[in-house]
């Protein structure tokens, strides 16, 4: 019933090879758009209408990687209701969001009518790499020309175009007159191009760009004289090149420049990309040099002068802190309470450097605070580096590696009485009758409230519960009063003792079924919030549902998908982000084909992108009749790593003829320690 004029985004218009823009029924707006849509996975996109402004871009972050704009000569000023539709029964939304949309500041309207911002050499998109998990970091090229956590800008060419940039960043590369900014609003570039200045920025960002021939000198010119001499070199070897082979310097072929990769780090995810130098990077932790935040912890003052968008890069939790439009977001000042001092700094210096800077050679309350200030923050990268010094310590210490959680209280207990024998608990309950804690425990004691939480008490037989609660030490030590009563914990968490009779298993597993005494059993089927994917589309034969299930499926497979070069096919569970699994065994079944799998790894992650390998299988016999269940035990020092995410992931073909990189599995199961 609305006479204003109504507009229509099209992605993935004829079999996914158009970009269209309706209004009121009529096309104004008809482009290419190839590989805009994905058949294996769910992408992000938004759409902003601001004074007729129709912008289209990838990813959660709106305003950020612009694909397509269009300004509306006859604006519907008054946009009121926005709708979602599909042509196709297998599209689907999920995780939408609506938001009072705003201007770009660094966008003229008036001078927009049809532009691409990132095209490639056909026409088509230049697609950029979305994050898998929403919870992921933002990379640094989302910061690209992006007002968020900018400090300086640049106004350039006679149109006077102003771009926002960082000084973090800019100086981190180069030599940039920012001491200037005191007393002028900005870096005034009139005789330069924004085209240039953009392949300059979009260089320093993401490590590479692209650039008309005829704008190489000018490039050359403007790297020069900011210093980044990474492109400087780039730039006089090409040039030198082309003149070489006496190319036309008018002509209008991109080139690309790249800065051959990101640095050498022990991560995948490092958000720091060459040409970016990270020693300048941690310099500036050091002097403060840029910095737009000071943080303080209470009780102890000022910890370091830091910067919005370095920690914004590390973490999700700092990003939001920062740009969810509260307080902390224009303050200046953040504090922080009840958080570690010592932790804390060694957590920020992660961000700025990649590297855990601590020589120590056992595990520290320290190393055990700054694993859980990691996971607080959403810093997976620092949690498998302290996840792996603990671990290398353990491994060290053989005596040391248990999964009984009274030896890990005795171990506790003992420590803190500085003892050189071992004692039990039952030992120090008998020692409190008589004696008072701070004597037995002295300076220790204050440990206990810290390393006390580290015990699984709901892996504790229910009868030792019992006599736990009755004891000296939950009538003597603060930090066993302050937990719930011991003998309800057993409620939170979701017990099953395994049967050897659930399962069809062989022979050689019964066996060693026959050494777990109570352990927890996740049951994919029973759990909340359990994510199953597949490498290729759902389908009717390729049902996550069905793999959770216990109703025998006679086809369910994950197909193939190139990944990296490389032929592959798997099914991942996500467990969610409350969650995590220490796996020691799994089982899966067979579907009802004679398609079985030979090599294939059984894998876990805490991100969804870095993976552990916890059972690699070459060439393995065990599969070979439909319907057929199947066991395995994981051993070693990865049967002790929490995980979120498991993927079982075929590595080679399997048998048969037809169809050989289908997983062809209709359940599986994990067994471990459930958190």
């Amino acid at each position: 019933m609305d006479n204003s004029r109504h507009y229509i985004v099209i992605l993935g218009s004829h079999r996914n090879k158009r970009l269209k823009i309706e209004v009121d029924g009529k096309t104004v707006v008809d482009v290419a758009g190839i590989g805009l849509c994905c058949s294996s996975s769910f992408q992000s996109y938004w759409i902003s209408i601001y004074d007729g402004l129709i912008s289209i871009g990838q990813g959660r972050h709106p305003n950020n990687n612009i694909l397509f704009q269009w300004l509306d000569p006859d604006p519907n000023q008054n946009v009121q209701y926005v709708g979602l539709s599909s042509w196709d029964k297998h599209v689907g939304y999920r995780n939408i969001s609506l938001m009072p949309s705003a201007p770009q500041n660094s966008i003229l309207w008036s001078q927009i009518e049809c532009a691409y911002v990132e095209q490639d050499g056909a026409g088509g998109h230049t697609r950029k790499q979305e994050s898998k998990d929403g919870l992921d970091q933002r990379a640094l090229a989302n910061f690209l020309e992006n007002w968020d956590f900018s400090d300086s800008i640049f106004v350039v060419g006679s149109e006077r175009k102003v771009v926002p940039v960082h000084k973090v960043v800019l100086g981190s590369c180069g030599d940039f007159p920012f001491n200037l900014m005191m007393s002028r609003p900005a870096i005034e570039l009139p005789s330069v191009s924004y085209p240039v200045l953009h392949s300059l920025l979009e260089y320093i960002y993401t490590g590479s760009t692209q650039i008309s021939e005829w704008q190489l000198v000018s490039l050359l010119e403007l790297s020069s004289q900011f210093k980044v001499k990474p492109l400087v070199m780039y730039c006089e070897e090409i040039i030198g090149c082309l003149k070489m082979s006496d190319a036309v310097s008018e002509s209008s072929k991109k080139i690309q420049l790249s800065s051959g990769g990101s640095q050498a780090h022990q991560f995948y995810y490092f958000p720091f990309k060459a040409p970016l130098n990270t020693q300048k990077i941690e310099q500036f932790l050091v002097n403060g040099e840029h910095s737009d935040v000071n943080i303080y912890v209470n009780g102890h003052g000022l910890v370091t002068h830091a910067h919005k968008l370095i920690l914004s890069l590390w973490s999700m939790t700092f990003d939001k802190m920062f740009t969810n439009g509260m307080k902390e977001s224009s303050a200046s000042n953040v504090f922080f309470e009840d958080v570690p001092v010592e932790a804390f700094f060694l957590l920020i210096q992660f961000m700025y450097s990649g590297e855990l800077k601590v020589d120590i050679e056992e595990i520290t309350p320290v190393l055990v605070e700054l694993l859980l200030l990691s996971d607080q923050f959403g810093i997976t990268a620092l949690q498998f580096e302290c996840c792996k010094r603990i671990m290398e310590f353990l491994s060290k210490h053989g005596h040391m590696t248990v999964t009984s959680e009274e030896r890990v209280l005795d171990a506790i207990l003992t420590w803190c009485m500085e003892a050189c024998d071992c004692f039990n608990w039952t030992s120090v309950h008998e020692l409190l009758s008589t004696s008072r804690p701070q004597k037995l425990f002295g300076g220790r004691l204050t440990a206990i409230n810290t390393l006390l939480p580290f015990v699984r008490f709901p892996l504790v037989q229910p009868s030792v519960l019992h006599l736990m609660e009755k004891s000296n030490l939950a009538k003597n030590i603060e930090a066993f009063r302050q937990l719930k009563p011991l003998s309800y914990l057993m409620r939170d968490y979701r017990w099953q003792q395994i049967h050897v009779r659930d399962f069809i298993i062989d022979a050689p597993a019964i066996k060693s079924f026959s050494i777990f005494r109570m352990v927890i059993t996740m049951v994919l089927s029973t759990m909340l919030n359990i994510t199953v994917t597949a490498s290729s589309p759902n389908s009717r034969y390729t049902d996550p549902k069905a793999l959770v299930s216990k109703n025998y499926q006679a086809t369910c497979f994950a197909g193939p998908r190139l990944e990296d070069g490389k032929m592959c096919s798997w099914w991942m569970v996500d467990i969610g982000p409350d969650h995590q699994l220490m796996c020691n065994y799994y089982t899966v079944r067979q579907d009802g084909s004679t398609t079985f799998m030979r090599s294939w790894v059984l894998q876990g992650s805490m991100d969804g992108r870095s993976w552990t390998n916890l059972h690699v299988h070459e060439d393995d016999q065990t599969i070979c009749q439909p319907g057929q269940f199947a066991s395995w035990p994981i051993t070693g020092p990865t049967a002790l790593l929490p995980f979120r995410f498991f993927r079982i992931m075929l590595t080679a073909p399997g048998t048969g003829v037809s169809n050989t990189w289908n997983l062809c599995i209709c359940f599986l199961e994990l067994y471990g320690y459930f958190r």
